[in-house]
């Protein structure tokens, strides 16, 4: 431990040298981010522009290029991958490992994925962090980089367990506190932090104005751009209150959609005046709460931009309303530029000097950085795009990496992980949050809270996503576990998204004796046969508790199959399961209220539950 300590000392110190010796000072520019008086911000703030003007002076135009690009690679270790990843990397990038993409690429970041085998645990991620900063202070010009991650909580979230886990945004947006949504990004910031992630693409601002978008849904902390604006506030400034960079996404908002932006290119049919009313107040909010980047939308918005282009690629968006009409000087990141949405109208050597153009800093995931990296050069080479052009975008970098403490410290220790990640303190405040969230949207005849005299032995059946993280569940498993540990007799029994009649056979068969079934419910269609399995579970007569564990539409979908109660968690992570069973047995009281309208299914003009709904006991 005595040798891991020095050596990143001595790395520290080296790296401080260098960067002094770049800047001509005796102070890397990591000293910028230590607290001073409000009267010297000013004076601080311009030097620090200065010493980072003279690093960017220092650099070749293809350390500068690289600073533009944030790429995903393959591997658990900076510099000893396994093989299998070894192989990925060399088909996908040309590079064996990550510090080898580094050195050839001068990349300013790299965002890291679960598939990717960047994740595994919290002492492997610090170590892989502090692999991939040793690769950046080895470079011409020594500059830390900045790692991301998707770490939204709820459905998307790359680092799981033993890390917490929190509630995602529409379980926050149910809670409806803003303090809760303050601290679960402080938490989880906190967290990420302490393992070397220092950019956390969240929280999401788009606001879920249509029940059918297949791709946000409950991303988005709701339906109403208020309620979400002061909820994103909160995240941003809880996120930011840990050191770490938050991000508001998707620019300029991608809430009223039906097309997955993955696979297409959605086209948002807002009006200038709906934008502003729906998607402006929490971009609007998150900017006032200081944010550090954006996040653009691979959509298209004719009334924003009537060429056509997704938002990613458009100057009148990015620039003309993002950066001049809400005054945003920050860092804008695209989406990834891997995604369908933004490779539809332009090939791959395109779409990263098009998003430059438009106003953005940082080009996320190319499907090939080779391609990308060397069109970006041969554009400012050829004066496409001039080198006082991407010289406003690393400057906004490189500030935002001398903000988070990155030249002074880019390293993270074991010790600060074990401090830290999934504490005792952490978990129960997760666990606290998530009771607040929980929905109850029906109960008739007061069959809950259920009774451990009367209702002691259950079945739980239903569906069981895989975990977001890989590393929690099955739901079915989670719930009758959590019972367990409430006093009842729980038995699991895995029934799918779509019980074929055997299953539904045999769920019947099991709930015979039970005093009551719980089913785990995930977005129920009108042709779903996971509405045939909770019609025959209520058949036997025994009391059936449906749980939604994604979208909360479910119950209007189960209308008429004669469900006894039915709650609402928005995600399936253990955290939520966990709050969910405790609200069914009494132990807590459901205090969530929809963020959204849940409209009748067999006639979605007209509301079921509106907004702000939900039941007590």
């Amino acid at each position: 431990m005595h040798h891991r300590t020095s050596r990143r000392t001595l790395l520290t110190a080296t790296a401080a040298t260098a960067v002094a010796a770049v800047t001509g000072t005796g102070l890397a520019p990591g000293a910028v981010a230590a607290q001073r008086s409000p009267s010297s911000g000013q004076h601080h703030a311009a030097a620090t522009t200065k010493r980072l003007r003279r690093i960017i002076s220092g650099m070749t135009l293809e350390e500068k290029v690289g600073q533009l690009f944030v790429m995903r690679v393959y591997g658990h270790s900076a510099t000893d991958p396994d093989q299998a990843d070894i192989d990925a990397n060399l088909a996908e990038i040309g590079v064996r490992t990550a510090a080898e993409m580094i050195g050839k690429y001068h990349v300013g970041g790299i965002i890291y994925f679960a598939w990717a085998h960047n994740t595994r645990d919290p002492h492997q991620i610090a170590d892989l962090s502090n692999g991939i900063q040793r690769a950046g202070l080895a470079g011409p010009t020594p500059l830390p980089l900045l790692v991301s991650t998707d770490q939204e909580h709820g459905i998307v979230c790359r680092v799981g367990e033993p890390a917490t886990l929190m509630p995602g945004a529409m379980a926050l947006g149910a809670g409806g506190s803003r303090s809760d949504a303050r601290r679960a990004g402080q938490i989880a910031g906190a967290e990420l932090a302490a393992i070397g992630i220092n950019q956390n693409y969240a929280p999401d601002a788009d606001v879920n104005v249509n029940p059918a978008n297949p791709v946000i849904g409950v991303r988005s902390f709701g339906s109403d751009p208020q309620s979400v604006a002061g909820l994103v506030a909160a995240q941003v400034k809880g996120y930011q209150s840990s050191n770490i960079a938050s991000t508001a996404k998707h620019f300029p908002g991608h809430g009223d959609t039906s097309t997955d932006s993955h696979t297409g290119l959605p086209v948002i049919t807002h009006t200038r005046e709906q934008w502003a009313e729906l998607d402006k107040p929490p971009f609007r909010a998150a900017i006032a709460a200081g944010i550090d980047s954006i996040m653009t939308a691979h959509i298209v918005v004719p009334a924003l931009d009537p060429a056509g282009d997704p938002a990613t690629l458009s100057h009148p968006i990015l620039t003309g309303i993002l950066r001049q009409e809400l005054g945003y000087d920050g860092v804008v990141v695209t989406d990834a530029l891997g995604m369908e949405g933004v490779r539809t109208k332009y090939g791959d050597d395109r779409v990263p000097v098009l998003a430059l153009k438009a106003g953005v800093d940082q080009l996320l995931n190319p499907p090939s950085l080779d391609v990308s990296w060397n069109a970006v050069l041969e554009a400012v080479k050829g004066g496409e795009i001039s080198e006082a052009r991407i010289d406003e975008s690393i400057l906004r970098i490189l500030r935002l990496k001398a903000k988070l403490g990155l030249f002074d410290h880019p390293f993270v220790s074991h010790s600060g992980v074990d401090r830290t990640v999934g504490t005792r303190s952490h978990l129960a405040a997760a666990d606290r949050i998530a009771e607040r969230t929980t929905t109850l949207l029906a109960n008739d005849g007061a069959v809950l809270p259920l009774s451990r005299r009367s209702h002691r032995n259950l079945l739980v059946v239903g569906a069981d996503p895989a975990s977001p993280s890989g590393t929690t569940g099955p739901p079915t498993t989670t719930l009758a576990t959590a019972f367990g540990e409430l006093g009842f007799t729980a038995t699991a029994l895995s029934t799918g998204t779509a019980p074929a009649k055997a299953k539904i056979d045999e769920a019947v068969a099991a709930a015979q004796g039970k005093d009551a079934v719980v089913v785990a419910t995930y977005n129920v269609s009108a042709t779903s046969s996971q509405r045939t399995l909770v019609s025959a579970l209520a058949a036997t007569g025994i009391p059936v508790i449906t749980v939604a564990i994604r979208n909360p539409y479910d119950v209007a979908q189960l209308a008429g199959t004669g469900f006894a109660a039915n709650l609402a968690t928005y995600s399936w992570t253990d955290v939520e399961l966990r709050a969910a069973a405790r609200v069914i047995a009494g132990r807590a009281e459901p205090r969530g209220t929809l963020p959204v309208p849940v409209q009748r299914a067999d006639d979605p003009a007209r509301v079921l539950h509106p907004v702000g709904y939900g039941l007590r006991y």
